[in-house]
């Protein structure tokens, strides 16, 4: 039965409850660099998650920086613990689609990274990312520490400036610290490295961050 795609996020009261444990296995390594995706993240390295639409095109922009140790994709910023890919897409865990970044802010600054999301997609379409409708596809910033949030905050005006001086509208990406995150299923990890002909549908504002 077809149902409207739902363009509010629900409440904790109305989203699905989940479960305790995971219902699948996620590989433990990177299937590009063969760096760690799983387990405790490694010292030294700094993590960020980041929302911008359907998640293999978003992974695949990030994994080959200087400075990104890895790359995974999952479900956050909801409320279900431990979600399916199928219970996400029914707008029913309030839960984005993320692609989390493990790297080396002595190689790649905060600063750099963002400056990549923020080219890389259209922050200003609210519960989309072009034909990807709902609100899994909300544009976000989701940091690990709260120390990190104004340099959030900071990038975010600098960019909604270059939008207005390009004729676009309000930036509508949310940002917030430490949200819930949970590993995807391990056939989206990765995606487009095992099925490069497989569907991507970022596209960014042709807009510099600089």
């Amino acid at each position: 039965m077809w149902r409207p795609k739902l363009m509010s996020i629900p409440t904790a009261d109305q989203a699905l409850p989940g479960r305790a444990e995971p219902l699948y296995q996620v590989p433990q390594q990177h299937y590009v660099n063969g760096n760690l995706i799983a387990g405790e993240r490694p010292a030294g390295v700094s993590e960020i998650l980041l929302g911008m639409g359907c998640f293999w095109g978003a992974e695949r922009k990030f994994w080959s920086l200087p400075g990104v140790y890895s790359t995974a994709v999952g479900y956050g910023a909801g409320h279900t613990q431990h979600p399916t890919y199928e219970e996400v897409c029914s707008g029913m865990t309030g839960h984005n689609e993320l692609v989390r970044v493990w790297f080396d802010e002595q190689q790649l600054t905060l600063e750099q990274l963002l400056a990549v999301f923020w080219e890389s997609h259209d922050p200003t379409q609210g519960m989309r990312q072009g034909n990807d409708i709902g609100t899994q596809y909300r544009s976000g910033i989701y940091l690990s520490q709260a120390a990190d949030l104004a340099r959030a905050e900071a990038s975010r005006e600098h960019y909604q400036q270059r939008l207005y001086a390009s004729g676009m509208g309000d930036i509508t990406s949310e940002i917030l610290v430490d949200v819930p995150f949970y590993l995807a299923e391990g056939y989206h990890q990765q995606y487009l490295a095992k099925n490069p002909n497989g569907y991507c549908g970022l596209g960014g504002c042709n807009v510099s961050f600089d």
